[in-house]
């Protein structure tokens, strides 16, 4: 099981806080760094100093780091054209040496659409479902070859599809909890499918209905990656635990019912149960930005007792 840090910079970081959690990421032996793509803080959290820009903030991480992958998880279709991200995409794979992964969502937190002038339709995902098909149809185009699309949405002419990604094929991150739409957008384009904040006793069916998808159109659904997001609070003992747990303001019973939280034993026991389930990556939602020791005490005492990849 591959163990990623994930980050909600809305809720308040300066890019210096990202390029330290991400800098610990790759000492301290993590797989990735993914952050979400968000303009506006939720909750009670001033969101001060304000946010930050996804992509701009990965490219400055390409150049600041050599190991980890980084990614979103994930971007909205509705906050850029689907040309233009599949240029900022491949810059950044470019800047990385191939280390991108790409996570594209339909996008749902209104109100930050309606704070910095985003358009929010009401139809996103059939807008995610062109986005999709423009932005891998650009990146699989041949070289010295043009790609044209015709949508609802987006119409491309004679376009040179370039740059190209230094990867082959970057990976894409298809994630969400609809029934039928969203595991058939992940058969068709996704090389990993991720289940953000389920229910716990949802997970296997979420995987089995991705995995059914892909066997519906010929797919084997071993080529996809099956994983899960869920907030990380982990302390020696109880009462690390519960410092950890007040300092993001959440309550420890609630964060043992759905995240990834207690003692390490407790930790180790819920990455065990979510391999059980189907899920070969867990993205860690780490919410306290300046608790370094807390990446350091999973490094230490969770993650070698999780089976590698």
């Amino acid at each position: 099981m591959q163990l990623r840090i994930f980050t909600e910079p809305q809720q308040g970081a300066h890019y210096d806080d990202l390029l330290r959690v991400a800098k610990a990421t790759e000492e301290l032996g993590f797989d990735a760094f993914f952050r979400s793509d968000h303009y506006l803080a939720m909750g009670a959290s001033d969101g001060l100093p304000g946010p930050t820009d996804a992509w701009v903030t990965l490219a400055g991480l390409a150049r600041e780091t050599s190991r980890i992958r980084l990614g979103t998880l994930v971007s909205a279709a509705t906050f850029r054209y689907p040309g233009p991200l599949a240029i900022q995409v491949a810059q950044v794979d470019q800047m990385s040496g191939g280390r991108v992964e790409f996570g594209l969502g339909a996008g749902w937190y209104a109100q930050e659409h309606q704070a910095y002038g985003i358009p929010f339709p009401n139809r996103r995902f059939d807008l995610l479902e062109e986005q999709f098909a423009v932005i891998t149809g650009l990146w699989n185009t041949p070289v010295g070859e043009r790609f044209n699309f015709e949508g609802r949405h987006y119409t491309l002419t004679d376009s040179p599809a370039l740059p190209k990604p230094v990867q082959p094929q970057v990976p894409v991150i298809v994630g969400g909890n609809g029934p039928r739409r969203t595991p058939a957008l992940a058969a068709r384009y996704a090389t990993e499918y991720n289940a953000s904040f389920p229910p716990k006793a949802e997970i296997a069916d979420r995987f089995a209905r991705v995995r059914k998808a892909c066997e519906d159109i010929g797919r084997n659904p071993d080529e996809l990656h099956y994983s899960v997001a869920m907030v990380l609070a982990c302390g020696r003992d109880e009462a690390e635990f519960t410092r950890r747990a007040a300092a993001i303001g959440r309550e420890p019973s609630e964060l043992r019912a759905n995240g990834l939280a207690g003692t390490v034993a407790e930790v180790v026991d819920g990455l065990g149960a979510l391999s059980e389930a189907g899920a070969d990556r867990v993205y860690l939602q780490v919410l306290d930005l300046t608790d370094i020791e807390h990446l350091e005490l999973v490094a230490a005492e969770v993650a070698p007792q999780i089976p590698a990849a």
